[in-house]
């Protein structure tokens, strides 16, 4: 095993990972030259200085069998890359690759794989995230640019209606399911605004619950996803329109995904 000193001095020369410092350090014999040579043939020193670069663009995958779901972003730095039919395609085969393994496992391979993208494109790329969604009746959207979607897990319901959510998700944003699931620090943080706002205008004292009320309804239905307008029906919470689909019918979670 190379000496820890040694490892990160390789690290702060070169900017590669601390496994392939101490790899390279091993195959070296601990000669501090002849590793830093051996990771420029690797290829390892450029890489990670590209790694450094923004990765402002990219592309969501998703694979899928009837309950479950993978969704793989790889980031990149250009939109020319990201619209490049084969670096698509490559992120297309990464979510199938997830699909039939697990996260952990998944990461660790993609881990290496990533580099070789880096090597051919010349560019950083980064693997920007890796899920796995599982659930009875699931729902899922990727936009036209494949640089955002949405994934909704349902009991009861249709799959038909998930996927309406799943794009609803994309669209609207929502931070949390329910009123209830909203996080004590961002609702205290909401109502000290409105109490300030409502001190400020000099509302009467005995209007003041009132208002705070509407206030509170209109923040929950902006970043609740039942309580939000469906996006396509004017009038229509998705909660309602949730019910509609049948009584056992559910929303149990949902995620969005963007690069």
């Amino acid at each position: 095993m190379a000496e820890k000193n040694l490892v990160i001095k390789l690290r702060e020369m070169t900017g590669a990972g601390m496994m392939d410092c101490s790899k390279t350090l091993d195959e070296a014999g601990g000669d501090l030259e002849k590793a830093i040579e051996i990771l420029r043939k690797k290829g390892e020193i450029k890489a990670a200085k590209r790694s450094e670069r923004t990765t402002k663009e990219g592309v969501i995958a998703i694979a899928k069998t009837e309950n479950k779901i993978a969704v793989v972003g790889v980031a990149c730095e250009t939109d020319f890359v990201a619209r490049n039919e084969d670096f698509v395609k490559t992120v297309s085969e990464y979510a199938e690759k997830l699909l039939a393994s697990d996260v952990q496992s998944f990461k660790t391979w993609a881990e290496e794989d990533v580099k070789n993208l880096v090597a051919k494109i010349g560019e950083n790329i980064q693997l920007a995230f890796a899920e796995i969604i599982e659930g009875s009746v699931l729902g899922d959207y990727i936009h036209s640019n494949k640089k955002l979607a949405g994934v909704v897990v349902m009991s009861g319901g249709n799959k038909e209606l998930a996927n309406e959510i799943a794009m609803q998700v994309a669209a609207m944003s929502p931070k949390y399911l329910n009123p209830e699931d909203v996080a004590p620090e961002d609702l205290e943080k909401e109502k000290d605004v409105y109490r300030e706002q409502l001190k400020n205008e000099g509302k009467p004292e005995n209007i003041l619950e009132k208002i705070m009320e509407g206030k509170l309804a209109k923040f929950y239905s902006e970043i609740c996803l039942n309580k939000q307008e469906f996006f396509k029906e004017e009038g229509v919470k998705i909660e309602e329109l949730v019910k509609k689909s049948g009584e056992d019918a559910k929303i149990e979670k949902f995620f969005r995904f963007s690069l």
